[in-house]
């Protein structure tokens, strides 16, 4: 499907202002994708000993350039799991060490792919090249990070309620790319980013979970199902009026969050619940 693009002279200009406001660039690590690269020069050697009629030597290589495969996908998803981590007030270390994994896949792909030299050298080659990864590329966090003055259970608590709040976000803003129009898109992009100062507001002060759980769960929960049906009938049938509706719904849902945060910072618990309630009947009359 088409995209509608947009700009500072198109229709609707005006709203796409802030757009990347609170958003991180993504960072990409190029020496971590390089290391694609790797297995490539086993994988041939592989093809070669087919022809050549070597299966264990087709075993070893091949076994090799998956391993190192292997390697440099765990790598990469450890960096986005740092990033990740590094990004958030507070945080629980990825559960799966995954930097560390991929050394062991680099030091096992490297030991196939050179044991035709010898076990020992095969050993030696295996072990340098993992320990230049972990030197290259250093540790996965291990440490609880952020939370202080807070006990561990409420920094807990607070790390898995925004992990499963952001994932919340990765699907209400999938949905909204699925849609193909660019100005939707940024309107979504820019009422996420309202969350996101609620999620470092709560990061900052653990005590506000209980109060920001039951609204983000009502908030998020009702943009996501709004932006995937209004998704889904507009792919269908461009309806406009459709779209007026889903925009007004986003301007409220954005101003709703900006106004939580100032709620949340000034203790405002009636506000938060008149707000609540508010946004259910918008919900429901939605048909959300």
């Amino acid at each position: 499907m088409a995209q509608q693009f947009g700009g500072k002279y198109s229709p609707n200009a005006s709203t796409e202002e802030n757009r990347f406001r609170g958003r991180r660039a993504q960072r990409v690590n190029i020496a971590a994708r390089a290391m694609f690269v790797a297995p490539i020069p086993l994988a041939i050697a592989g093809v070669g000993e087919v022809l050549s009629g070597d299966a264990i030597g087709m075993l070893l290589e091949l076994g090799g350039a998956a391993c190192l495969f292997l390697s440099a996908l765990l790598l990469n998803e450890g960096l986005k799991a740092e990033a990740a981590y590094d990004d958030r007030t507070l945080a629980r270390p990825p559960a799966i060490p995954r930097k560390l994994f991929a050394v062991a896949a680099t030091g096992a792909g490297v030991l196939l792919g050179s044991l035709s030299g010898g076990m020992i050298t095969a050993a030696i080659f295996a072990a340098v090249a993992a320990a230049a990864q972990l030197v290259a590329f250093g540790f996965d966090p291990t440490r609880r990070k952020g939370g202080d003055g807070a006990s561990d259970f409420d920094t807990d608590r607070v790390a898995r309620a925004i992990d499963e709040a952001e994932q919340t976000v990765a699907e209400i803003l999938a949905a909204a790319r699925r849609i193909g129009d660019r100005h939707i898109e940024g309107r979504v992009e820019r009422m996420t980013g309202a969350v996101r100062e609620v999620f470092r507001t709560v990061e900052a002060d653990p005590r506000d979970l209980s109060r920001a759980r039951k609204f983000l769960g009502v908030y998020l929960t009702g943009a996501r199902d709004a932006t995937t049906k209004f998704a889904e009938l507009y792919m269908n049938r461009q309806d406009q009026q459709a779209r007026a509706d889903y925009v007004a719904l986003l301007d409220d849902l954005e101003q709703s969050f900006r106004k939580h945060r100032e709620d949340l910072l000034k203790d405002d618990k009636t506000a938060l619940d008149v707000e609540i309630e508010v946004l259910r009947e918008r919900l429901e009359r939605e048909g959300v």
